[in-house]
């Protein structure tokens, strides 16, 4: 676990020695006991869990994560020396059921030839755990397929790796959701332009149509607009009318009309409508939106259209009409970004997002309360700029 940077008056419970001795009060108390602390209704933790110092490469990027049914928490990443780097790989750490500590970062994907890129785990209502990741063929993005692996076994062990999609371009970022008649549907993106700082304009959104039944994957339609955009995330509102959040394409210069783009279907994701500027800020940069388990929603995203903070959730209690309900994860000088979040049984709702440069995985853990009425922060961010891998 990270010791905290904080001075110990500034520390949530006096520290985390303090925190681990709160675990039995804390299930006495019927208080949900957090990575060994103390959680109370109506507030946000926010814990450091890897850094530079974790012998997979400086950089973790992006970090992903999934409540496994036999209630631990699993994250997945893809790191090495830097992003385009040859040494990459996928890593895989476990937080189990009523344990304090997560376990040290495995590599559970590599290739000895190329390099790996975006991973997502997620479990399917069957059981089944599914890996997707990314395998980049040349220098940049817009070279990579889509691979596979499966496990039987809550991600103890996992299958060979298999083609998911072998178009050249096509890209990994989010989670499935489950369709009101049982169906999956995977976000993809298509990315163009053989540039590291541009997304070409016919980037686009689209997804695969996982049948249940006949067990095979089969790709929609893409979700165009003005300027591109990559890393749709979808839910489903009501029987075959959906909503996608979508990453806005483009540059990284300075700009003023950075915004997230949205889009819409209504033939169970088949489909999809002109993506169309929103009111919620982009700075090129990845989203989630999440349906809670009472129907709210819930969207993640930096507000801001050129820097990658802050780190803002937004809650909708009206179907995604508006978004009163705003808060700040993480915020200040450096970059928090990659956001992905997943409620578990007891309402929690925990987002894993990456922060300093892609080489710090954090874990934040918080519920509706919180992001609605207001309530304290308690965070172990460091306060100063990560070591250098040097």
């Amino acid at each position: 676990m990270f010791k905290s940077s904080l001075p110990p008056s500034l520390r949530p419970f006096g520290g985390l020695a303090r925190c681990h001795r709160s675990h039995r009060l804390g299930q006495y108390l019927g208080l949900t006991v957090y990575a060994g602390c103390v959680l109370a209704a109506g507030e946000l933790r926010v814990e450091r869990l890897f850094g530079p110092e974790v012998k997979t490469g400086p950089y973790k990027h992006p970090a992903r994560i999934e409540a496994l049914a036999n209630g631990d928490l699993y994250v997945v990443y893809y790191g090495g020396e830097g992003e385009y780097a040859q040494d990459t790989g996928v890593f895989a750490s476990r937080l189990e059921a009523g344990s304090q500590r997560w376990t040290p970062p495995q590599p559970i994907a590599q290739d000895p030839f190329r390099s790996l890129g975006n991973a997502v785990v997620w479990q399917a209502p069957d059981g089944l755990v599914w890996l997707f990741y990314i395998v980049r063929y040349g220098e940049t993005w817009s070279t990579s397929r889509v691979q596979a692996k499966i496990s039987r076994d809550h991600a103890h062990t996992w299958s060979d790796a298999f083609p998911l999609v072998s178009d050249e371009g096509m890209m990994v970022c989010n989670r499935p959701i489950v369709l009101h008649q049982g169906d999956y549907l995977l976000p993809l993106y298509h990315e163009t332009g053989h540039d590291t700082e541009f997304t070409a304009p016919d980037s686009a959104g689209l997804f695969l149509r996982y049948d249940v039944r006949q067990k095979t994957w089969k790709p929609t339609g893409r979700i165009r607009s003005a300027t591109g955009n990559i890393q749709p995330v979808p839910i489903e509102l009501e029987p075959n009318r959906l909503v996608a959040y979508v990453r806005r394409g483009g540059n990284f210069e300075p700009t003023t009309q950075g915004w997230l783009i949205r889009s819409e279907s209504h033939d169970g994701g088949w489909t999809w409508t002109q993506g169309r500027n929103t009111q919620f800020r982009n700075p090129n940069a990845a989203v989630d939106f999440v349906k809670l388990r009472n129907g709210h929603l819930l969207l993640v995203f930096n507000d801001n259209m050129n820097d990658r903070t802050p780190l803002t959730v937004a809650l909708s209690t009206d179907r995604d009409r508006s978004y009163p309900h705003r808060r700040n994860i993480a915020e200040g000088p450096y970059d928090y970004a990659y956001p992905m979040a997943v409620q578990t049984q007891d309402g929690r709702i925990h987002l894993i997002f990456t922060s300093h440069e892609r080489t710090i995985v954090n874990h934040a853990v918080f519920d509706e309360a919180w992001i609605a009425d207001g309530g304290p922060v308690h965070s172990w961010l460091p306060a100063t700029p990560a070591p250098s891998p040097n």
